[in-house]
């Protein structure tokens, strides 16, 4: 069994800097058979299938920026910095409420020219989507053009991080083709990225073509086909018999039985951790809350399944995120653990990612030691998600990665425990949390941020709403053919102009 082992690496606020950082994968003196010589398209299998038909404003949007269909203004670097994205500079103005962005010249998978109004009505549509985007959950977000090449972008208060808030994949600009009077979008063939994605086989595979027009340059594979496979062994299977170039999220449980050369460590920002509905159920119970927690040994957990890759969670911020450690404060107002007298619950997680429903037995073990009667249901993410938001479960076991939605550690806390937030699956409502997240959400200082970030973190352990298990390493099989690989500990890159075989 591997070791678990600190990994504290330097960072700053808006810039958290983690090891392997888009680091590319694969050995470059290597060989394939396969039509060698000439452009191939590379095979790619994704751990989550697609549950909202591709749509840019939930989860499927992470889907399609790891496969390079498409962008923002703005992306993220190694570093976690806003860096040019479509838009190839911005400013701001003395209120810090309007922000211009000028645009790089590019075109539409469609042909057509990436102009100003296009990337205003693309930003409004994501605004006004329902449920919004998580990355701008609660903020008042509006774009216009201001010219051919230029668009002012503007928020009701001062929003120090916009550039970051942009560079989600929520946020991603398409051309008007893409956008039909029900409110839908249509990511085929309307995107800007270098691959375009030109067929959906359901929510099983699709196929992408090389955009030649990219204003990056010109991808070296000529395509790339992608299947969306649920349970991890079976990537990593595919990836040992050849079947798959690059196979994300390989099981720990997986990763000895692989060559050591196509196995890819990425330290993230990602937690895994129990969620408890604080609005309805069992634990409404603030008590019921904290013996939940009490009965929890994360230790277990970390080494039991996650096999030394991952360390039992200190918060919600966890080593990868270095400055968090010397600002972290003890939770209070906690309540007091209450008898659970055998009450039952129903503990939900996803197979998507393998050590989830493993984990789960842990807790349900735990849980019913503790006095708890425990019902356990797993099913795919694109089956669960809706259910998990609607509260239709007591507790729910998932994995969050806190840098996800803009690279700012105070956008995720918004989105995930705030009364508005769009993914807020403990559904907790709490007025001091809200207040402190404000706060944080309105410091430009960097030191000062993280500092509103921390108070904020400990008003949210404070509640019982979340009880933070470990903090994750991301494998990622790449084949030894494979060069380029994105190796992203934000987990939105992965195909990109340079990868190839």
């Amino acid at each position: 069994m591997r070791s678990p082992r600190p990994r504290l690496i330097a960072g700053l606020l808006l810039a958290p800097l983690l090891s392997g950082c888009f680091s590319s994968a694969g050995n470059d003196s290597s060989s394939d058979s396969r039509d060698s010589g000439k452009e191939r398209r590379l095979r790619v299998a994704l751990a989550f299938p697609p549950g909202e038909n591709y749509s840019p404003y939930g989860q499927d949007a992470f889907d399609l920026s790891r496969l390079g269909v498409t962008e923002g203004l703005t992306r993220l670097d190694a570093n976690g910095s806003a860096v040019p994205g479509l838009a190839e500079s911005w400013s701001s103005d003395k209120s810090g409420k309007n922000w211009v962005f000028t645009l790089r010249d590019a075109k539409f998978q469609d042909g057509t020219d990436v102009t100003a109004e296009a990337v205003a009505s693309a930003l409004a549509h994501a605004a006004g989507a329902d449920p919004a985007p998580s990355a701008v959950s609660g903020v008042k977000l509006t774009a216009e053009a201001v010219g051919d090449n230029r668009v002012e972008v503007s928020t009701a208060e001062a929003d120090p991080v916009l550039p970051l808030r942009l560079s989600n994949p929520s946020l991603a600009v398409f051309s008007s083709k893409a956008y039909g009077k029900d409110g839908k979008v249509n990511p085929v063939g309307t995107a800007t990225g270098p691959f375009e994605l030109t067929r959906i086989t359901g929510a099983t595979a699709a196929s992408l073509d090389r955009f030649d027009d990219y204003w990056g340059g010109r991808a070296q594979a000529s395509g790339v086909d992608a299947k969306f496979v649920s349970d991890g062994t079976a990537r990593a299977n595919a990836l040992r018999t050849g079947d798959v170039d690059i196979a994300e999220a390989i099981p720990v449980a997986q990763v000895t039985a692989l060559d050591k050369n196509t196995v890819h460590e990425v330290d993230t920002a990602r937690n895994t951790s129990l969620y408890l509905d604080t609005r309805t159920g069992v634990f409404k119970d603030a008590g019921l809350r904290a013996a939940a927690r009490k009965a929890v040994d994360a230790s277990a957990v970390a080494e039991g399944v996650y096999e030394g890759y991952a360390e039992p969670a200190q918060g919600l911020y966890g080593p990868a995120l270095s400055w968090a450690a010397g600002k972290r404060t003890e939770p209070t107002g906690r309540a007091k653990a209450a008898d659970p007298k055998g009450r039952s619950i129903t503990l939900a997680t996803y197979n998507d990612r393998p050590e989830l429903p493993e984990a789960a037995q842990v807790l349900q073990q735990q849980l019913k030691k503790a006095g708890f009667t425990v019902k356990l249901e797993v099913r795919a993410y694109a089956r669960l998600e809706s259910d998990l938001l609607a509260g239709k479960f007591d507790a729910s076991v998932a994995s969050r990665n806190m840098m996800l939605d803009t690279g700012d550690p105070v956008t995720v806390l918004a989105g995930d425990y705030t009364c508005e937030g769009s993914y807020n699956l403990s559904r907790l409502c709490d007025k001091s949390v809200d207040r402190l997240v404000a706060a944080a959400q309105a410091e430009s200082d960097p030191v000062k941020r993280q500092d509103a970030a921390m108070k904020a973190e400990a008003a949210i352990l404070g509640t019982d709403a979340v009880i933070p298990l470990v903090h994750l390493k991301v494998v990622t099989g790449v084949g030894t053919s494979v060069k380029g690989t994105l190796l992203d500990p934000y987990e939105r890159d992965l195909v990109g102009t340079g990868t190839r075989l």
